[in-house]
């Protein structure tokens, strides 16, 4: 009889080593932080009750905690909604597992992956979501092109939508001098059948003459804003008026100076104080367009708050391979020129949940939303450098990266 129970208590000891831990979320207390809500409320000093990988209670000042919480005393530290990044090209290989888990550590609970073939973004998702990997949310686009019938790009929007795949990649459209009438009949049939079978059309449109065609073809989602021109008011107004929203990407065109490339091949560029682009070659000569030295960069942050201040949604998204963490920096410096403190916590929260149409379970720290939470170390709303600074992060309720 006890060598029976020997045996029994061994095999679900085994089967527990199997378990993914997306499998077990904690019922947590977070006691003592400040809650960063996301909504434009700020609570001094509070607690956040987490049960089932839901946010169950958000209260201000003390409390009783209930019996059986796990207690995370987070004094001196913030809390706020996970980030979300709302295009993002991800990819598997030798480091994929690294690259996942140090996205958590950035504080990156969810990502749209912006590109890449189906059935490659849905594996990644899934070595997620078992637990083979430990990484944020991954939500996995499929490619359809503009070169091809309208009839086949119908085609690829149903074969999208038979895999179980919600969004496109991005779609390109020609720039300059504007998209030609043939891309534009396809994008329109693209829009028409992804409506019909529920998939979300992301479109990278980088000039205002191309943004406002895929507007005028039904798009709501734009992966960029344009980095060719300026952007006038009577067109970011149009974006506005058509409830488009946009996942930033603000400092596309910035130079870049002694970082790392993380990604499918890492690569450590050479500390050497020389101003670089996102690929790693030199700024600006690299992204001259015959107009200026790097003026790309000028009109993404200009265009940004022109479309803000029009009415635009526009949320946050980064496109680039850095390791993570820098790459949050570079893109926060970007937003920090052009927005305050409070406006970058709405469009990396509640904006870029939208723009993945998950605003009803993420973008803020609501009771009933999931408990998608980053624990930082000091005030954001003092300034960008302390999101540099994440303590704790909970996908789901589930503790997945912890630097306490």
């Amino acid at each position: 009889m006890r060598m029976r129970r020997a045996v029994i208590n061994a095999a679900l000891l085994a089967v527990a080593l199997f378990v993914p831990a997306s499998a077990s979320p904690q019922n947590v207390a977070i006691t003592n932080a400040r809650i960063i809500v996301g909504s434009g409320q700020v609570i001094d000093s509070g607690t956040i009750i987490v049960r089932d990988g839901k946010i169950a209670m958000v209260m201000g000042g003390s409390t009783q905690i209930p019996r059986g919480l796990q207690v995370i005393d987070a004094t001196g530290m913030s809390a706020m909604p996970g980030f979300i990044d709302g295009h993002k090209h991800l990819a598997d290989g030798p480091t994929g597992k690294a690259w996942m888990q140090s996205l958590l550590e950035a504080g990156y609970t969810t990502v749209l992956i912006g590109g890449g073939a189906a059935d490659a973004n849905l594996s990644l998702a899934k070595k997620i979501e078992s637990g083979e990997y430990n990484g944020p949310r991954v939500i996995p686009s499929g490619t359809v092109a503009l070169r091809q019938t309208p009839l086949e790009a119908r085609i690829a929007v149903q074969a999208l939508a038979q895999m179980g795949i919600k969004h496109t990649g991005e779609i390109g459209l020609t720039p300059e001098p504007a998209p030609p009438q043939a891309e534009i009949e396809v994008l329109k049939a693209i829009v028409d059948e992804a409506k019909k079978v529920g998939i979300q059309v992301n479109v990278h449109a980088v000039s205002s003459p191309a943004m406002i065609a895929a507007i005028d073809a039904g798009v709501t989602r734009l992966v960029h804003l344009p980095n060719k021109d300026w952007t006038t008011y009577e067109q970011a107004d149009a974006v506005a008026q058509a409830g488009a929203i946009v996942a930033g990407l603000i400092a596309f065109g910035a130079p870049n100076i002694d970082t790392l490339s993380q990604g499918p091949a890492p690569v450590q560029w050479p500390k050497d104080n020389t101003p670089r682009f996102r690929d790693g070659k030199p700024w600006p000569e690299a992204i001259l367009d015959g107009e200026g030295r790097g003026q790309e960069a000028g009109y993404k942050v200009v265009n940004a708050r022109t479309s803000w201040d029009a009415g635009v949604v526009y949320g946050y998204g980064t496109d680039t391979n850095y390791a993570p963490l820098w790459g949050l920096e570079h893109e926060l410096r970007s937003l920090a020129l052009m927005f305050s403190m409070r406006d970058i916590v709405k469009l990396m929260g509640p904006n870029s949940a939208s723009y993945i149409e998950m605003n009803d379970q993420l973008g803020t720290l609501e009771a009933g939303k999931l408990a998608d939470i980053v624990i930082l170390d000091g005030d954001p709303l003092e300034g960008y450098w302390n999101m540099l600074k994440p303590k704790l992060v909970l996908k789901g309720g589930v503790i997945v990266a912890d630097k306490r």
